[in-house]
């Protein structure tokens, strides 16, 4: 079985930051191939700008497109998409105007994803995201069907701030996404 993990970072959040660092080895040690998409070049104070997050969307969705366009899709079995932030957005719209079928890792979407996640997938937020409205993600990801794994008191890095809380916190992400990514838990 031929496996692909995608990964799609967020806006300053790039694939060697810790939640996208150590899935990647998780996925790469459970048999995927892994494809970075190291877009970037964004405008300066996206947060809490609509305009410069759209433009950031449409960026990351081109080189996006120029990064994957010599990726053959129809030759894997298994497709998972890894992304953070807006990289959510931009992995979901990719499948959609592809027409690719994915297993999803989401980990703190924006509000914007909700419109392009139509594939499976498991989500992560923290209570102190101060990049989203708390209700809409909960409400998304209900509406959506996606299990929403919540970090208290943690930030859109999924961190708090308190070192080893966070690396505690990040272990019981890895294990939840370990789990999503071997496809053999029920509690997603």
């Amino acid at each position: 079985m031929k496996k692909l993990a995608v990964i799609f970072p967020g806006v300053g959040y790039h694939t060697d930051k810790p939640l996208l660092y150590y899935s990647k080895k998780l996925a790469s040690r459970n048999g995927y191939e892994i494809v970075e998409v190291p877009y970037g070049k964004f405008p300066k104070g996206v947060k809490g700008s609509r305009e410069k997050m759209e433009k950031a969307f449409f960026s990351a969705v081109e080189q996006a497109e120029e990064i994957l366009k010599a990726v053959d899709f129809s030759g894997y079995d298994d497709i998972l998409f890894i992304s953070k932030s807006v990289g959510t957005a931009v992995s979901s719209a990719y499948a959609g105007k592809y027409h690719l079928k994915t297993r999803n890792i989401y980990y703190t979407p924006v509000e914007a994803s909700f419109q392009f996640m139509t594939q499976p997938g498991i989500a992560f937020t923290g209570t102190k995201d101060s990049w989203v409205d708390h209700v809409a993600i909960k409400e998304g990801c209900e509406k959506g069907g996606f299990p929403l794994h919540i970090t208290e008191d943690a930030d859109h890095s999924l961190e708090t701030g308190n070192v080893l809380k966070d690396l505690e916190n990040l272990r019981e992400i890895m294990r939840v996404t370990e789990e999503y990514i071997v496809g053999n838990s029920d509690e997603f």
